[in-house]
């Protein structure tokens, strides 16, 4: 006959065996069961603890750091000041100008190529190509040449400016191009600006001396992503009734 002392065991050995199985609770507070045995907790605390860290988990934890390392030494927006920046580029425009393209101030890379839109990746040199129906210009002569083939003539709102690499939001300090001068130096009908930022300081600080109201047009600079290429052609098209 089964004595209350062999349920009692009996009912020790089923809830040692569940908490093993992780199928209970855990019933003691020790890293070992009552007899030495260990639970199915303590396994698995026993694996991580004796299991080296992975290879591919060392790179990971690596590279974060080589990551946060990167970013801390990178200066903030906050600490980056705008810098003073003189245009240097010559207008272009001869006496069949017609119509006058004017962006805001030369970008970094334009005043190091010394030629307008310059950056690679600025789309305006691929849209005046579409437009004409012509093969890309690459060298400066090149460029020059289909902008004066087509009565195009081109310069910048801004003589001189405070402004942050070639964000026109950071633009200050500004000091405007005479543009009323080449008025008086080439037959100029229209004005088209590229960009709001151009369109805005045209109207503020030159319109008085044209007399000459500008006509806004988007921005062919990448960082225009809303705007695709073929978008942008359509836009320019506006150009078409001024040229040769």
């Amino acid at each position: 006959m089964r004595t209350n002392a062999d349920r009692n065991w009996d009912m020790l050995e089923r809830a040692l065996a569940a908490e093993s199985s992780g199928k209970s609770p855990r019933l003691f507070s020790s890293r070992k069961t009552l007899f030495g045995i260990p639970s199915s907790l303590d396994q698995e605390l026993a694996s991580l603890e004796e299991s080296p860290l992975k290879p591919e988990d060392a790179h990971s934890t690596d590279s974060k750091n080589a990551s946060e390392a990167a970013r801390s030494k990178r200066p903030s927006e906050s600490t980056r000041k705008p810098a003073l920046v003189r245009h240097t580029i010559d207008p272009v425009f001869d006496t069949d100008s017609r119509v006058l393209l004017l962006g805001t101030m030369p970008s970094p890379k334009s005043r190091e190529t010394g030629f307008y839109y310059g950056h690679p990746q600025n789309r305006f040199w691929k849209v005046m190509a579409a437009l004409f129906d012509e093969k890309l210009p690459v060298t400066n002569d090149e460029k020059r040449d289909l902008a004066l083939r087509h009565g195009i003539a081109l310069w910048d709102v801004l003589a001189e400016c405070t402004i942050e690499g070639a964000s026109d939001g950071s633009i200050a300090d500004c000091v405007p191009n005479d543009i009323g001068s080449l008025f008086a130096r080439a037959p100029i009908e229209a004005v088209f600006c590229t960009g709001a930022k151009a369109a805005e300081l045209y109207t503020k600080h030159c319109e008085v001396q044209t007399h000459l109201a500008c006509t806004r047009l988007p921005s062919t600079s990448p960082a225009n992503a809303a705007k695709s290429l073929e978008q942008l052609v359509e836009d320019y098209r506006a150009i078409l009734p001024y040229c040769l």
